[in-house]
């Protein structure tokens, strides 16, 4: 599963560490997710849709 969350996050001007701030998680997890290494569940994938202000499929669209 590709996403963009990336992309979405560096046209925000988010850090990883800023989002990981604004979802709950540690800055290490959302480099994990970036890689494709971890899957967040759904409610992570929504607090992350909601700071980047995307829909959760456009991030996470296979």
């Amino acid at each position: 599963m590709g996403n963009k969350m990336k992309e979405y996050r560096q046209e925000k001007g988010l850090s990883q560490t800023e989002l990981a701030y604004k979802t709950g998680v540690s800055q290490r997890y959302i480099a994990f997710i970036e890689a494709n290494k971890r899957t967040p569940s759904l409610k992570l994938a929504m607090k992350i849709s909601k700071a980047l202000g995307k829909n959760v499929n456009t991030i996470f669209s296979p």
